[in-house]
């Protein structure tokens, strides 16, 4: 190799190995799916070995290419790391925190006022993945996720907290409905689903209905769309009891039954040894220590 390849085309090998696809790469990068793949062929000049192979129609790493983007995706985080460590002294400069959709607008947004105030030289950004146990974003600096345990072995982790799941509708819905007597009622009612049928099939077996039932009803990406459909009187969602709290307690949700699930999934924070030293990640760790009982 004559020449450290550009920062630029890295960054589109990395995003592309996350996502699995160039217009993927090219929306996140804010660039053209041209520009990613010109990118991608001259890091494989530079390199002198093949990245990428065509599968029909399918563009897809080859393992020498899988294995060079896992090596480029630690670099750029020890990078990012060094950077926001020598952006000031004590709890200063950038902070990019990424966090889930629902997590970030119920519980951690309304509290952001509060870090403010601890932490005024910290500049906080805030990003959504697009999975929600999603830790691969080089750009942030710590990451609150929900996923199952043990998924980020390579990452120092937290639990932040248990999600119970439980059956929610808006008033609406439920006087429409007559009411929600027993259990059984729900086989003939329009069911809303977080990713997939998981937690609604686990909620059925436990209320001794028929699992295959569950499996009907729309499917969200995010928790803040399944709340969305709730409110609008689309169906009955598996609300998490935890961010749905303030629904529940001003009215707006309902929940019409006592029974609820413990979640295989939970949320933690996250964050790479690289960037675990960075002072604003620990003050933001700190804060969240406080404004956040454990488990």
């Amino acid at each position: 190799m004559s020449r450290v390849p550009s920062t630029q085309a890295l960054r589109a090998l990395e995003s592309f190995a996350r996502h699995g696809t160039v217009w993927q790469a090219a929306d996140e990068l804010n660039l053209t799916r041209s520009a990613v793949s010109h990118q991608l062929r001259l890091l494989e000049r530079d390199l002198g070995f093949r990245l990428m192979s065509r599968a029909g129609t399918r563009v897809e790493l080859t393992p020498q290419g899988r294995a060079y983007a896992a090596d480029v995706r630690r670099a750029l985080s020890v990078l990012a790391g060094s950077a926001a460590r020598q952006t000031g002294r004590g709890a200063t400069g950038a902070l990019t925190v990424s966090c889930t959709p629902g997590f970030g607008s119920s519980w951690l947004c309304p509290k952001l006022g509060r870090f403010r105030d601890r932490c005024p030289d910290v500049a906080l950004s805030l990003v959504t993945p697009r999975r929600l146990g999603d830790t691969a974003n080089p750009d942030a600096d710590l990451f609150i996720a929900f996923c199952h345990p043990g998924s980020h072995a390579d990452m120092e982790v937290e639990l932040l907290k248990k999600v119970h799941f439980t059956p929610l509708c808006s008033p609406a819905l439920l006087n429409r409905l007559g009411g929600l007597p027993e259990p059984r009622d729900l086989l003939a009612v329009n069911l809303l689903h977080l990713t997939d049928h998981e937690d609604w099939v686990t909620w059925f077996r436990l209320a001794g209905l028929p699992e295959e039932a569950a499996r009907t009803g729309q499917r969200f990406s995010d928790m803040n769309l399944v709340h969305a459909a709730t409110l609008a009187s689309q169906g009955v969602g598996m609300g998490d009891e935890f961010i749905c709290q303030q629904f529940m307690a001003d009215g707006t949700l309902v929940r019409p039954f006592d029974l609820a699930i413990e979640s295989p999934r939970a949320y933690y924070l996250a964050v790479s040894p690289q960037k675990a030293a960075n002072p604003a990640v620990i003050a933001f760790r700190d804060w969240m220590a406080d404004e956040l009982p454990m488990g």
